[in-house]
């Protein structure tokens, strides 16, 4: 309405009214061609100012390259990462990780874009061994560039090749984003940089940890993320005797000793 109006008085002040009556077709014309220019003037404004502020997604919905793009460890699946962090929220607020084991086992499995899957051919998709003992604990998110990366003999302890693709694209849920999901070999987390499966052989970050906290039953758990930082806690209700042998808890505190992945576990140890 305010850009008819601007156009009507623009119109009326460049001519007398003699005038805009007796060529009232021809201005009528122009002054609908006018209304039409500044309309799309004014709307190609706007989305200009529009896309100028748009500082986490593009017009396409797409993030911007900043945020999809880990430059330290750039095999790690950025949004998937992150979607698996929101699924993370989910189970540390509705209390599944305070139910019997396998349970909680699944539910992680879940909010790290894991297929339960206890019953395929180890490097087959298989994930019954996943949270279920010392050293597969690094819920890893890489990119597909990276999926079909070996061990080179870098990562010490751990076999040359550790071929793990196929079973990755298996096991994957696809809803989390782009690349996979592994619960790859803590061991060599300790090093500053860690020296371990997910940031040697695949070059990504972990998406979380889950560690045993050194209570006297080792009974309750903590998931951290890359930083160290606490995601959630559980202590399932089953008890230490449904739980990975005590000396799987003892050995995964172990090999976290130390480092920033114990920080979280070591507090709650304090206070219980």
């Amino acid at each position: 309405m305010h850009l008819f109006r601007l156009a009507a008085t623009s119109l009326l002040a460049s001519a007398s009214l003699p005038q805009v009556v007796s060529s009232f077709a021809l201005s009528r014309h122009n002054f609908i061609s006018q209304i039409s220019l500044l309309s799309f003037a004014a709307r190609r404004s706007n989305a200009s100012v529009t896309e100028c502020n748009a500082s986490s997604v593009d017009k396409e919905g797409t993030p911007p390259l900043s945020q999809m793009v880990d430059t330290q460890y750039p095999g790690t699946a950025v949004q998937r990462l992150k979607a698996v962090h929101e699924r993370v929220k989910v189970i540390a607020a509705d209390g599944t990780l305070n139910g019997p084991w396998e349970d909680v086992r699944r539910r992680i499995l879940w909010a790290g874009g894991l297929r339960d899957l206890p019953d395929a051919v180890p490097g087959q998709g298989y994930t019954g061994h996943s949270f279920n003992d010392w050293n597969h604990v690094d819920l890893t998110t890489m990119n597909d560039e990276t999926t079909d990366n070996q061990n080179d003999g870098s990562v010490k302890g751990i076999a040359v090749g550790n071929r793990l693709g196929n079973g990755i694209r298996v096991a994957s849920l696809p809803e989390l984003g782009s690349g996979g999901s592994w619960s790859t070999c803590a061991m060599g987390c300790n090093q500053d940089p860690p020296n371990d499966v997910a940031h040697i052989q695949f070059r990504s970050r972990i998406a979380f940890k889950l560690v045993w906290v050194p209570n006297e039953n080792y009974d309750t758990f903590v998931l951290v993320d890359d930083d160290g930082t606490l995601l959630a806690k559980g202590k399932p209700s089953d008890g230490p005797d449904a739980l990975p042998h005590l000396r799987e808890r003892m050995m995964n505190y172990k090999i976290m000793e130390g480092s920033k992945y114990s920080s979280a576990a070591d507090q709650i140890a304090k206070e219980t």
